[in-house]
């Protein structure tokens, strides 16, 4: 079982930046894939980018050049630092690990205000 656990949400407006973080509560062993998701009110989770544990990465379009994915292998961390926020980038933020299985985070609010 991994845990895992992401902070950094908050509110922010239009244009400004925010960086989560995503911990896993214990080792995880390559080959994996970290990753973030987001889910707006009345719709689908969707994917915002990942990494593999050998740095490949890939982006959705909606947010190609605005945001970066990196991880720290040796604390098991995901970060996402996010800029030029949009209003329409507001969602739960997801962390995920696929490992055997696909683990998720409990989920962090991102708002952007107008």
């Amino acid at each position: 079982q991994v845990q895992l656990v992401e902070s950094g949400g908050g509110l922010v407006q239009a244009g400004g930046s925010l960086r989560l973080s995503c911990a896993a509560s214990r080792t995880i062993f390559s080959p994996n894939v970290m990753g973030w998701y987001r889910q707006a009110p009345g719709k689908q989770r969707e994917l915002v980018a990942t990494i593999t544990s050998g740095g490949s990465t890939n982006y959705a379009d909606s947010v190609k050049g605005r945001f970066t994915i990196s991880r720290d292998n040796a604390s098991h961390t995901v970060y996402l630092q996010m800029n030029s926020l949009k209003p329409e980038d507001t969602a739960v933020y997801y962390c995920t690990v696929v490992l055997v299985i696909r683990y998720w985070g409990q989920g962090t609010q991102v708002s952007v205000s107008s």
